[in-house]
């Protein structure tokens, strides 16, 4: 990376005003040669074997390394590292009747094509085992050439499952996927999409309309026999990370740069989720975490309820900054150790209260410390039911009614961050899920600390 582009780079973190982007500012190693696929004329679909095997594959050009994939996925395929892999358009593994496993080394570069919109779906029934190390991550990026990469280059990675979601009239309810993604959702809440593991996706996503958005993962009815760790989403257009419905669960998610919400979850979404990252840039973003049920029928079941452990919101302090946590449209939530800080709006809103119905116990945040000018989002008709004769809680008795929260003001919130990449002593008071074997125990407050730095390298914060 050169002079002025570190420079750069180091001008963005520290306009945010906060300590942690120490632990994450790592120069990027990955991806520094620009792309330039030879066309082969073929839209072959045969396997392309394994490590030496790959020049047999008429997709791959041995001069160029590049292989060029496109279409529908029906055999097996294994991509190396010795090799560049351009999605064109579409690509889809598997047809929903048919197993098809995609088998990713450690190392591997994949390329979304932006004028076709480049975008990998895994469908139904169908398998990623993308694992990666710490030392040689599996990194899908665009095919621009550094420098020139933005968001919304191209459409990000897409995963269906056959995972329990909500909102249909009888069961088992499915759906179809934004942005022409296929259909997912069924009766498997055990169902598995196979691992992705040190996996990093960057400069994608987009927004077709505003009710159709392709976001950086989209983890769709995917079920709990899906592993997912050590995962970044970096520079994307829309959400970072949205799960819609199922019970797919996660630990070690870093996402940065991101233009819309951090994290998103819908339709009924209960996986499990520990170390949580999300760190805005002052040029865009919303939402730290904007979570639903169901916006058409906020009481439909199964509802969104996931338990979430171990969380890093920073805002970037801009007007683009809203809400670090808008939990709404019915979803019920446990949130734990939870850092929230910088952001313009509010650290909490609780919103469509009337049916969320807050003051249940079906909203909880424990051990948690919110550092924002203004903590609460305090807006609406008194917190009461449509009635107007069964009280509800606003955000700031969800927050003060549990165990070991306490705030902090913005003033000293470079203080608290300190603890991050120091000792960690000032994000002290954390504890874990009772009765949860997903959960690590743990005794800070936040997604990172300098004892256990799972950020550092193979994570990435370069701007383009």
């Amino acid at each position: 990376m050169s002079k002025m582009k570190w420079n750069l780079l180091l001008m963005m973190c520290f306009s945010m005003g906060i300590g942690l982007v120490a632990v994450g500012c790592e120069e990027d190693d990955e991806g520094d040669e620009s792309i330039t696929p030879v066309d082969t004329g073929s839209d072959s679909e045969s396997d392309t074997g394994t490590g030496a095997a790959a020049p047999i594959d008429p997709r791959c050009d041995a001069t160029t390394r590049v292989c060029i994939i496109t279409g529908t996925l029906i055999d097996n395929e294994h991509w190396t590292a010795d090799y560049k892999w351009l999605l064109r358009g579409g690509v889809f593994v598997g047809d929903d009747t048919n197993r098809t496993v995609l088998t990713i080394d450690p190392g591997t570069t994949i390329y979304g094509e932006s004028s076709t919109l480049g975008m990998l779906v895994i469908r139904r029934n169908s398998q990623i085992i993308a694992i990666g190390t710490k030392e040689a991550p599996i990194v899908f990026t665009s095919a621009n050439t550094p420098g020139t990469r933005a968001r919304g280059d191209w459409g990000g990675l897409i995963i269906n499952g056959r995972a329990t979601i909500n909102g249909c009239d009888e069961a088992p309810c499915e759906a179809a996927g934004e942005g022409g993604t296929g259909n997912y959702g069924g009766d498997n809440d055990a169902d598995s999409s196979g691992v992705l593991k040190y996996v990093r996706v960057e400069f994608a996503g987009t927004q077709i309309s505003p009710e159709n958005e392709l976001n950086g993962i989209a983890f769709q009815g995917v079920g709990a026999g899906t592993t997912v760790d050590y995962v970044q989403v970096h520079m994307n257009a829309d959400d970072g990370i949205e799960f819609f419905g199922g019970t797919c669960s996660a630990k070690h998610l870093y996402l940065t740069g991101i233009g819309d919400d951090n994290l998103d979850w819908t339709d009924g979404w209960r996986g499990r989720v520990q170390y949580v990252v999300a760190q805005q840039y002052p040029d865009a973003g919303d939402q730290g975490i904007e979570a639903d049920n169901n916006a058409d029928n906020n009481t439909v079941t199964p509802v969104a309820n996931p338990v979430i452990s171990n969380v890093t919101l920073l805002g970037s302090g801009s007007d683009n900054s809203d809400i670090g946590m808008l939990l709404r449209e019915g979803t019920r939530a446990t949130i734990h150790n939870a850092l929230v800080a910088n952001f313009g709006d509010a650290c909490l809103d609780i919103d469509n209260y009337t049916v969320t119905e807050a003051f249940m116990g079906r909203v909880k945040i424990n051990n948690s410390i919110f550092a924002c000018a203004k903590n609460f989002e305090e807006e609406g008709d008194e917190y009461v039911s449509e009635t107007d004769t069964e009280p509800y809680m606003a955000a700031t008795e969800v927050f003060t009614n549990g165990v070991g929260n306490r705030t902090v003001a913005p003033a000293s919130i470079a203080t608290v961050l300190s603890g991050v990449t120091s000792t960690g002593a000032a994000l002290t008071g954390g504890a874990a899920p009772e009765g949860i074997p997903f959960f690590d125990a743990v005794t800070y407050v936040g997604g990172v600390t300098a004892a256990d730095n799972w950020l550092a390298g193979w994570t990435t914060s370069a701007p383009n």
